[in-house]
């Protein structure tokens, strides 16, 4: 399998909640604040409103469940959603690292309807405020 880069993203992340010691781990949902996206073939913004239901499972997993909005900057919505799993940082100050696994769903009729048959792999580490992927086509 040759990964194609299909874009780079960095997403900003606006409110958090934590919900501690539930039945799954630690939770926290955290709502998606902006962002960019650009690579060879479409780029564009990461609109405000979507989101990251993380666990901190017992074990020390991560797991994400992610789901955003991307709008191309020719005005082309594409519905991005990945779960994946999160190796969590052994001190403090040092990035999360990530590996997800996004599908894509826009519009049967557009000009990036071939996003929709992409089965995606990415990977990924937080920085100051946010996060950064870098979203590869399998």
């Amino acid at each position: 399998m040759e990964p194609e880069l299909l874009f780079e993203t960095t997403i900003t992340i606006g409110q958090m909640h934590a919900l501690q010691n539930t039945p799954e781990g630690n939770r926290t949902i955290a709502y998606i604040g902006g962002g960019t996206f650009e690579g060879p073939n479409l780029k564009g913004e990461v609109l405000p409103g979507g989101g990251d239901w993380f666990v901190e499972r017992p074990d020390g997993v991560g797991c994400l469940d992610v789901r955003l909005l991307l709008r191309t900057d020719d005005g082309e919505l594409i519905y991005m959603t990945y779960q994946g799993r999160a190796e969590m940082p052994k001190q403090r100050g040092e990035p999360l690292r990530t590996r997800t696994a996004p599908t894509f769903s826009t519009s049967t009729h557009g000009k990036y309807a071939w996003i929709n048959s992409v089965q995606a792999v990415a990977e990924g580490e937080t920085i100051k405020g946010g996060i950064i992927y870098r979203v590869y086509r399998t």
